[in-house]
């Protein structure tokens, strides 16, 4: 549906390579690349009243001549401005040419972030106005998008004009009843005007449609999906054996009662008559995972293979080696296979054949288990484990190939059950509401940036007593007008802070798999101490060893994800800490990180959050990794999400399968999305 971005003016191919390194391929998934915040263009105020760590806008005369001073490698030009209030130092850098702009006695609107540096209030790399071009977007909310090295936000400002200016309108999909029930703006008006709203109001209109129809799309591909699932008879007829009773006497542990309930309603489901598709919620080390191999077991023990799948390499290979011990501490003999993307070539065409021939009965590893040349034989039961990361169009892989198998699907998400049931609409839910009595709760505390020190000095401490640490930035590298703490450079400044003796390295998503796997399994092993990294982690690996989670600018994350962060950590016999860092002091962001610091359960603290959530707090606080959705927060837009799943349930009332005439748009755009891929409307 999207044309190439070479069709835009100014594209050639360097800038189609920075495009694609954020995701955008073509003009229409440009238009679906949404702001990731906007930046208000109030009066300027006066000199006098600037305070620190703020952005603001200043009328101001050039009041002394240019100065260009070489400092680390950069041209650094400085001037001091004035008004009738008072004077301010202001800086850019390697932008020599503003020499011949900022002429003496000339007035300007500089716009940028006030700071302090010896002492004295400056302001810095500010942008610069004449005063009637900045009365021309005074109170307008100019777009910020999410950038990569190399690509500016003017860049991505000015294609977008081009392309809204030249898109024919696109057709209205969704039906005008149901536009005017919920009062969803028209789909043109929303998708120009998230780019470029005037003001907040004609902001949260189109922001709603857009939401709207992220959720509507996934919903109606999850009420499709249960459609052909749930039909489906069990080919697999599972009985129940002693082995498992055996397995459950003979753990070193006791399981808890909401581990057993869990257990049985899989082993009902298993014999029943009808395919099992059941989702599993347990709060992160509520011992999810033996539940997963005693289904495993039991599969095995009738006489049918099973597949556990996981996000990351290095997590499926933690699985495989854990599975492996339970079953010899047991006595058990149960054929067990890593298949990963790692896997050479040889390794892969001997795994596969093992798989086809029934060779094989239980097969560990990534969505390299659902690849085309995988083959098996009787497949009666599939794990998924971290259900968010595996989309719709995955859970459908699996359920179309052969006979379709059982579902188990893991998740360590708190999602409160309201939410839960609109978004697992296929999947029985049970829930895991208590943890084992062996793991000693996690100490919290939320200090702010003056306490960095402190906390350096604490992480040393722990790793001289042969612990390590999990550092958390929201950022990988340095970002035009965001101050968050970056990968990169931290852990530059963590290992200036640290003995050279403490191993310091860094982790994101925009590595290689290979050289992110490395760097998991080197933690994992103990010979890196302290790792660095994005939320990449959060559904990482399981370092038992690892006791200090220590997250910066905590503000930046919503409190489930920041939950689920923390279970990084206490997951073995050591006491474990999590040091909330706080980079901005706004009330409603300390009401927040205090709900964490008092709580360790999961479910609570969803559902604190929800209550905290005003139509304000749109920004800066998505729940990356839950449900990747591209706009919608199922958090915050928790009404949105109720409403779209009401209206699919109205439209599939009376169009089980969307064939009617009036629906086709509809069918036309959701066919689009899941073909998109599944980072589209969170497919």
């Amino acid at each position: 549906m999207g044309e190439s971005l070479r069709t835009l003016k100014g594209v050639g191919e360097k800038t189609e390579k920075l495009f694609q390194k954020i995701g955008i391929s073509d003009t229409e998934s440009l238009l679906r690349y949404y702001p990731r915040n906007y930046d208000e263009y109030e009066m300027p105020a006066d000199i006098a009243d600037l305070k620190e760590g703020t952005v603001k806008a200043v009328s101001a005369a050039v009041c002394s001549g240019v100065y260009v001073n070489p400092v680390r490698g950069k041209q650094v030009v400085s001037i001091t401005a004035c008004d009738s209030t008072g004077r301010i130092s202001i800086t850019w850098f390697n932008a020599s040419y503003l020499k011949n702009t900022l002429k003496k006695g000339s007035v300007f609107v500089f716009r940028g972030r006030v700071i302090r540096r010896q002492g004295k209030l400056q302001m810095e790399h500010p942008e610069i106005f004449t005063p009637a071009a900045y009365e021309e977007i005074l109170h307008s909310l100019q777009p910020v998008y999410g950038l990569t090295a190399g690509l500016s936000n003017k860049t991505i400002v000015k294609l977008l004009h081009q392309l809204l200016k030249q898109q024919s309108l696109k057709s209205e999909y969704l039906p005008e009843e149901i536009r005017e029930k919920y009062q969803l703006s028209d789909i043109n008006y929303a998708l120009r005007t998230i780019h470029f709203p005037q003001n907040m109001d004609e902001l949260l209109v189109s922001r709603k449609r857009l939401v709207f129809d992220e959720f509507l799309f996934f919903i109606l591909s999850v009420q499709l999906l249960k459609e052909k699932t749930e039909e489906a008879v069990n080919l697999f007829p599972i009985k129940k054996t002693w082995t498992t009773e055996q397995v459950i006497e003979n753990l070193p542990y006791r399981l808890t009662s909401a581990q057993l309930n869990t257990w049985h309603e899989i082993e009902r489901d298993l014999s029943g008559q009808s395919l099992m598709s059941r989702l599993v919620q347990g709060d992160v080390g509520s011992g999810k995972t033996i539940l997963a191999f005693l289904a495993m077991i039991l599969t095995f023990e009738n006489g049918y293979q099973s597949a556990l799948m996981v996000p990351t390499e290095v997590l499926a290979r933690q699985h495989f080696e854990a599975f492996q011990t339970l079953v010899r501490e047991q006595g058990l003999d149960i054929p067990v296979v890593l298949l990963t993307g790692s896997n050479t070539a040889k390794e892969k065409r001997l795994i596969y054949e093992n798989i086809r021939e029934g060779k094989t009965s239980v097969i560990i590893g990534t969505h390299a288990l659902i690849q085309e040349a995988v083959q098996y034989r009787d497949l009666a039961l599939v794990i998924t484990d971290e259900q968010h990361r595996f989309g719709v169009k995955q859970r459908e892989a699996l359920a179309t190939r052969g006979n379709p198998p059982n579902i188990l699907v893991m998740s360590a998400t708190p999602i409160p059950r309201t939410l839960a049931i609109i978004l697992y609409g296929d999947l029985d839910i049970s829930v895991i509401d208590e943890l084992p009595a062996r793991r000693l709760p996690i100490k919290n505390c939320v200090v702010d940036t003056s306490y960095r020190p402190k906390a350096y000095r604490f992480i040393e401490r722990q790793i001289r007593e042969g612990r390590q640490a999990y550092v958390i930035c929201p950022m990988v590298e340095e970002s035009e007008g965001m101050e968050a703490e970056n990968v990169l450079d931290y852990t530059k400044k963590l290992k200036d802070a640290l003995p050279e003796d403490i191993s310091v390295e860094f982790l994101h998503g925009k590595m290689k798999p290979k050289e992110k796997n490395r760097i998991m399994e080197e933690f994992a092993a103990g010979s890196i101490q302290v790792l660095v990294s994005t939320t990449v982690v959060e559904v990482g690996v399981n370092v038992p060893n690892a006791t200090v989670m220590m997250i910066e600018n905590a503000e930046r994350f919503g409190l489930a994800q920041l939950h689920q962060l923390r279970g990084r950590v206490g997951r073995g016999e050591y006491q474990s800490y999590c040091i909330f860092i706080q980079g901005s002091q706004e009330s409603t962001t300390s009401k927040r990180l205090e709900i964490l610091g008092k709580s360790n359960d999961g479910f609570y603290i969803a559902a604190e959050d929800l209550k905290l959530r005003g139509p304000g707090d749109l920004f800066g606080i998505r729940q990356s990794g839950l449900m990747e959705f591209r706009i919608g927060d199922i958090y915050n837009d928790a009404n949105i999400l109720k409403n779209a799943s009401e209206a699919a349930a109205q439209i599939l009332a009376l169009d089980p399968d969307l064939s009617l005439e009036q629906n086709l748009p509809l069918k036309e755009q959701l066919d689009f999305c899941r073909e998109d891929g599944p980072e589209n409307f969170g497919l």
